[in-house]
C-alpha cells in the first residue's frame, strides 16, 4: 500500500470513530451563555427604540428613544449579528443534545427573528426593529415557559420530586 492510501485509510479511520463520540463540552453552560450573552445583546437590541414614561420634577415626562447616529445604529446591526451567532450556537449539538426537539425550534426561531432584526437594522426602518424586539422577546419567553431559566430543564423532563424552576 502506498503512503497517499495509508494516510487516506487513516483519515477515514479518524472520521468514522468520531462519529459516535459525545458532542464537544460548550465553554459555557447553557444558562451561562443565557445570562452572560443572549439577554446582553438582546437588551443592547431592545434599548435600540424604545417608548419611556419618567417622573421629572414630579410631572409625568414622555420619551420615544431612537438611534440617532450611525454608532447608534452600527450597535444595533451588531447586536442583531450577534443573536444570529448566538441562536446557531444553541442549535449545535453542545447545547441541544439531551433536549427535546423543541430545543431546536425555539433555537431556529431565535436565529430568523435575529435575521429579520438584521433586516431591519440595515433599512434603518425604527418601526421594524422596534417590531423585531418584540418577536424576539416572544421567542425568549416561548421558550423560557418550557424551559424555565432558574433550571434549564423542562418540567416534563425534571426528576420526580425536584423543582424544575
Amino acid at each position: 500500500m502506498n503512503k497517499a492510501a495509508g494516510l487516506a485509510i487513516a483519515a477515514a479511520v479518524g472520521l468514522l470513530a468520531g462519529c459516535g463520540s459525545e458532542p464537544e463540552a460548550p465553554g459555557k453552560t447553557t444558562q451561562q451563555l443565557m445570562a452572560e450573552d443572549v439577554q446582553p445583546t438582546a437588551e443592547i437590541y431592545w434599548n435600540t427604540v424604545r417608548y419611556e414614561s419618567v417622573l421629572e420634577n414630579d410631572k409625568p415626562v414622555d420619551r420615544d428613544i431612537l438611534p440617532s447616529t450611525d454608532e447608534d445604529w452600527k450597535r444595533a446591526g451588531d447586536a442583531a449579528d450577534r443573536l444570529v451567532e448566538l441562536a446557531n450556537l444553541l442549535q449545535t449539538p453542545a447545547y441541544a443534545t439531551g433536549r427535546r426537539s423543541d430545543w431546536a425550534q425555539f433555537a431556529g426561531a431565535l436565529a430568523e427573528a435575529s435575521q429579520r432584526a438584521q433586516q431591519a437594522v440595515a433599512e434603518r426602518s425604527v418601526d421594524k426593529v422596534f417590531g423585531t424586539g418584540g418577536l424576539i422577546y416572544s421567542v425568549c419567553s416561548a421558550c423560557h415557559l418550557a424551559y424555565p431559566p432558574a433550571s434549564g430543564i423542562p418540567p416534563s423532563v425534571a426528576p420526580s420530586g425536584e423543582n424544575p424552576a
